[in-house]
Formats: C-alpha cells, sequence, structure tokens
C-alpha cells in the first residue's frame, strides 16, 4: 500500500468515524428532545427550546452530516462540521477543570475529535476515497 493510498483510506476512517458521532447527537434530538434541551441549556445557554426546534435543528444537522460524508461541497461541509464540533468541545470548558468529578473525563474524547475535524478540514482536497466531489 503506497502512501496515497494510505492517507486516503486514514481520511474516509476519520470522516466515517467523525459522522458516526455527529449522527448519535443528531439522532438524539429526534429521539430524545429532552435531552437535547438539556444540553442546550447546559452548555450553550439557550433556554426554552421545545421539540418542534429540536426536529429543525436535526433535519438540518441531517442534510450538513449527510453532505459531510458524501463528500459534498467539503470547505462547507467540512468546515461547518470543524465549527460545530470546535463550539461543542469549546462549550464544556468547565467540565476540563475538574476532569475527576463524575463524568467529566468522557469530556476529554471531545479533542482528538476536534483534531481529526481540523485534519479532515485541512486535508479535504486530499480526501477522495468514496467522496462524491
Amino acid at each position: 500500500m503506497n502512501d496515497e493510498t494510505r492517507l486516503q483510506a486514514s481520511l474516509l476512517a476519520l470522516r466515517l468515524t467523525v459522522f458516526l458521532v455527529m449522527a448519535m447527537w443528531t439522532v438524539d434530538k429526534f429521539v430524545n428532545p429532552g435531552h437535547a434541551a438539556g444540553v442546550f441549556e447546559n452548555f450553550y445557554f439557550i433556554p426554552g427550546l421545545g421539540a418542534g426546534a429540536f426536529l429543525l435543528i436535526g433535519l438540518a444537522e441531517a442534510a450538513l452530516l449527510l453532505a459531510f460524508v458524501a463528500g459534498v461541497l467539503k470547505r462547507f461541509t467540512y468546515g461547518a462540521v470543524l465549527l460545530l464540533h470546535a463550539a461543542s468541545t469549546l462549550s464544556s470548558f468547565p467540565r476540563y477543570i475538574a476532569p475527576f468529578e463524575g463524568p467529566n473525563l468522557l469530556f476529554f474524547a471531545a479533542w482528538p475529535m476536534l483534531a481529526a475535524c481540523l485534519a479532515l478540514y485541512l486535508l479535504r482536497d486530499r480526501d477522495r476515497l468514496l467522496a462524491v466531489a
């Protein structure tokens, strides 16, 4: 396997696994809007969103993620996924200060994923394996 093939396989693996994580958070908005409301209130300081709002947010996220995993409009979709995950990671900042309280240690898993999102964005032109464009 040459360097280009290894790079292509690595970028595809990153794209698929970032999609998997983000898709689970998107599905959460449909199946458990109460949990999503708690996340928006506690981490983004946006209280009072109802199930209808999460349906719309979830649909927009799903469209973005499907385009992302297909490799469509990479500058936009990879960039949007990077920004969404960066906002999520940084909004959890208080959890990083007390890593051994409650489930806070789990929040550190966001950092390698953020690095994966950044790598995908920076190498988007090289990510061609199973990509539409």
